[in-house]
């Protein structure tokens, strides 16, 4: 036995590891937040470098938004008010900023041209564009009160979730880079962003992987198809983002239809 004498703070170092878990989850979402502001700040600039900025923010905040939620189950720590947290920062990482960036990347130098009908455009970009931010704020709160969809455990989210919106914006702003100044293109991409908020506030369901446990052992083709999305991710960034965002986006319409269609063939009489 040893004569050293044990320090007196020593049982109280596990408690303090486990507060300074606890803690985890709320520090990974201020990095969110912080990464919404930032995205709006640099988006605000107009400059080509500081949307593609703009976009990578977005891009973190969906990793640190996909982490505090794991992490916050994963060691007991969730809350009401982590929950409510969570949520404003959503609304700002995921709502105000890619709404302000689909904006100033989409729409905002039409204005450089003396036109009434770009002008007229552009003032329909800016409606469009507060409808997103409108939209994410109304499914966030949906998703606070009704939570996933009924009876289907974890498995799926009613409407398109706001990161995989806000992902579809970034990734469009980090593949194309160049704003659009053309009448054609502002028309297609404020298209594309009030379908996405009419995704987030429909009833679609959107598979969550919240029912996938990433701690245990996955198949070798599995970890190898992970290793070469990464790869991608990494060495074609713009391409890969672009091609996952829109696979999602359009999964839940093609779940959905593919629903309608075994419904409406369920409900057919048998032939006699």
């Amino acid at each position: 036995m040893s004569d050293y004498p044990i320090p007196e703070s020593a049982p109280e170092r596990k408690p303090r590891l486990r507060r300074g878990v606890h803690l985890l989850p709320g520090f990974l979402t201020t990095l969110n937040l912080g990464l919404g502001c930032y995205a709006l700040l640099a988006a605000m600039s107009g400059e080509v470098g500081d949307f593609d900025r703009a976009a990578g923010a977005i891009g973190f905040a969906i990793l640190f938004d996909s982490l505090d939620g794991r992490i916050a189950r994963a060691t007991g720590s969730c809350s009401e008010f982590g929950r409510e947290y969570d949520s404003l920062a959503d609304l700002v990482s995921f709502g105000v900023a890619p709404g302000f960036l689909a904006y100033q990347w989409g729409v905002r130098r039409l204005l450089l041209v003396q036109d009434q009908l770009l002008r007229d455009v552009h003032n329909l970009g800016l409606l469009i564009c507060f409808a997103y931010v409108v939209c994410t704020a109304w499914r966030l709160a949906r998703f606070n009160i009704q939570g996933m969809a009924p009876s289907t455990g974890s498995k799926y989210f009613v409407g398109m979730p706001s990161p995989a919106a806000a992902g579809m914006i970034a990734a469009t702003v980090h593949g194309l880079k160049f704003p659009n100044e053309r009448l054609d293109g502002a028309i297609v991409w404020l298209a594309l962003v009030a379908a996405l908020g009419i995704l987030m506030s429909s009833t679609v369901r959107y598979y969550s992987f919240k029912d996938i446990s990433w701690t245990r052992r996955q198949p070798s083709l599995v970890v190898v198809a992970i290793a070469l999305l990464l790869w991608s991710v990494v060495y074609y960034s713009e391409q890969t983002l672009l091609i996952v965002a829109s696979s999602y986006a359009l999964s839940g319409l093609t779940l959905s239809l593919i629903r309608g269609v075994r419904h409406r063939f369920a409900s057919r009489p048998a032939a006699t």
